[in-house]
């Protein structure tokens, strides 16, 4: 695929955006971005597949895996690590790894997306296998890093995704499961940290949230296996167990610190 075959890499269908005042760039801004939520609705079939094959693959003891390199990369980590503290899972279970390492999620590495065999290299630091899912990441599609990761992971046994902004892009045809979401030409010409990072995000979202659930970490529609690590979030539990358990606030209180979960306290009360 030629720079000029990507979508990622076309003109912005809007120019002199330095003749602009700051209201006219942000309301156009805005109107773009109101383009990425029908873009991922076109792929939902694509990410329900992924999401049945992870809670099969997670009840067999599996785990997820993203990689990518700069946002892509950041975005993977970002959803990862809000797993834990959201719905108590271990932080072992949902992995982000990016290209140049934990350094680069802070600052840039440069060239870190251009090697091929270091995705498998750092995967296989977590003893990875064939029950695990790897999702690459990649807005162009055509990252060496995502690329060399994914066709080792397929090579030993692993199911692999790919969520991508260029339908058509090698990380498009060389994946188990195409996420291709086509958002059109970025505001400002090739920054896929805009339309594409917002797509990825949502697309991650969906993901994680819909195989959360599916595996039993949501209840009606609280997050019961919450971490309690806040004065916020212990409030939260407390007003989860009101409303389940039908007593007052200080009861709900006592009870949750004394089971320490959501989950445990209704389990106590409702035996």
């Amino acid at each position: 695929m030629s720079e000029y075959d990507k979508i990622t890499e076309q003109s912005s269908l809007h120019n002199n955006l330095e003749k602009m005042s700051s209201e006219d760039l942000l309301k156009k801004i805005n109107l773009e971005d109101k383009k990425v939520a029908e873009a991922v609705t076109v792929v939902i079939p694509k990410i329900t597949e992924l999401v049945d094959a992870l809670v099969e693959r997670f009840q067999k003891g599996g785990r997820l895996f993203y990689i990518g390199a700069g946002t892509s990369g950041r975005l993977g980590i970002l959803d990862a690590s809000e797993i834990p503290p959201t719905f108590g899972m271990s932080h072992e279970k949902v992995i982000g790894i990016i290209a140049g390492g934990d350094g680069a999620i802070r600052k840039a590495v440069e060239f870190a997306e251009d090697n091929t065999l270091q995705a498998w290299k750092d995967l296989q630091e977590f003893d990875i296998d064939e029950n695990d899912t790897l999702i690459g990441i990649a807005a162009s599609g055509t990252t060496p890093y995502v690329l060399g990761g994914i066709k080792d992971a397929k090579a030993n046994g692993l199911l692999t995704a790919g969520i991508t902004n260029n339908p058509g892009s090698p990380l498009a045809t060389q994946t188990d499961i195409p996420i291709a979401i086509n958002v059109g030409p970025e505001f400002v010409t090739g920054s896929t940290r805009m339309k594409s990072g917002t797509s990825q995000k949502l697309v991650l979202n969906m993901i994680s949230t819909a195989l959360m659930i599916r595996i039993g970490r949501v209840k009606g529609n609280k997050m019961i296996d919450m971490q309690l690590s806040n004065n916020k979030l212990v409030d939260r539990g407390t007003r989860y167990l009101v409303d389940a358990l039908d007593m007052n606030y200080d009861e709900a209180e006592i009870a949750l610190k004394k089971y320490g979960s959501v989950r445990e306290a209704i389990k106590a009360y409702q035996n």
